[in-house]
């Protein structure tokens, strides 16, 4: 009987515990409610060690724009030189322009000669990056790293 008891109160309170929560988080992920697009040109090599910078417009849909630069660093086994021209990307879950600058996790496997494409989904915290591009070049493996985006 104690058992029992003692596991009902413990499921009691840590359902009023979730709804407490919830609200919070439902009206943080509402108020969260700009879309960015990025579009960009990027140009990079990798050998073991990943680097590739660019250039690329941020638009919102609450009327923000800005020019940013875009840097990849990472490793892996990776090999090639490529560039990735008009690239786009969707921002999510963000309260303005602010919130695109940053460091967004990356990682990824990367196959192509001469028409070279890629397609990934990045985080940083809540914020979502998905990009896709195609280009030219040869690449070749599979790398993490980071793909920053910082003010021009």
């Amino acid at each position: 009987m104690i058992k029992r008891t003692f596991g009902m109160a413990a499921l009691v309170m840590a359902c009023a515990g979730a709804m407490t929560v919830l609200p919070t988080s439902n009206a943080q992920a509402a108020e969260a409610s700009v879309e960015c697009d990025l579009s960009f040109n990027l140009s990079g090599w990798s050998l073991i060690y990943k680097h590739a910078e660019g250039t690329g417009t941020v638009t919102c849909n609450n009327g923000q724009t800005a020019r940013v630069k875009i840097t990849v660093v990472g490793g892996g086994l990776t090999a090639g030189k490529y560039h990735i021209d008009h690239g786009k990307g969707e921002i999510s879950h963000v309260h303005s322009i602010a919130d695109v600058y940053g460091d967004y996790a990356q990682a990824g496997a990367e196959a192509g000669v001469v028409k070279s494409s890629t397609a990934q989904v990045m985080t940083k915290g809540t914020v979502s990056l998905a990009i896709a591009g195609t280009g030219e070049g040869v690449n070749l493996g599979i790398s993490a790293g980071k793909f920053t985006i910082s003010k021009l």
